[in-house]
């Protein structure tokens, strides 16, 4: 059973075409007895993804900070929650947790934890793969900013071998599955 680290949104304020996005991201999970690893909290496209993934089958783990506890912000979705002090170990747990690593549209805190993933894999501490889930071309620019510093000189490593996209819920699948 693969373990699946999903970063995304907890904003209420996106269009619902993300939240149709992490639904089917959920849903994808449960029909293949994957494991859900997530943020924990109980908004937006995190609890979009928990809710059909735990009614699709799906354990879910919340990684959970503690200021999400302080705020009432908890899930009632989760089967394992795991505290943690803050954000940084947030990440560092769901990459430990996880075979793969999966972002939804996301804003600041989403790009934080992909580029945190991406930066460890980049000077050795993993290889596992970081997947944007691009839905309506959200991930667009951010590749092209990426490309743009691999051509300059910034990025020097095998980029494509640690971060891909996939444009579909069938293509998502099936970098989970050779995961």
């Amino acid at each position: 059973m693969k373990s699946v680290a999903v970063f995304c949104a907890a904003s209420e304020t996106i269009d619902p075409v993300y939240s149709a996005a992490a639904t089917e991201v959920g849903n994808m999970l449960g029909r293949t007895g994957a494991t859900l690893v997530y943020g924990g909290a109980r908004f937006g496209l995190m609890e979009a993804t928990a809710k059909a993934a735990k009614a699709s089958g799906a354990t879910v783990v919340g990684v959970v900070p503690q200021i999400l506890e302080e705020r009432d912000r908890v899930s009632t979705l989760i089967d394992e929650k795991i505290n943690c002090r803050n954000l940084s170990y947030r990440k560092d747990i769901m990459l430990e947790r996880s075979d793969i690593l999966v972002a939804l549209p996301g804003g600041v805190g989403t790009l934080d934890e992909i580029f945190h993933v991406l930066a460890a894999a980049m000077i050795g501490y993993h290889s596992k793969c970081v997947v944007l889930y691009n839905v309506n071309g959200f991930w667009d620019s951010l590749m092209e900013l990426l490309g743009s510093s691999k051509e300059k000189g910034f990025v020097r490593c095998d980029l494509e071998r640690l971060l891909v996209v996939a444009d579909s819920i069938d293509e998502l699948e099936k970098y989970i599955q050779e995961a």
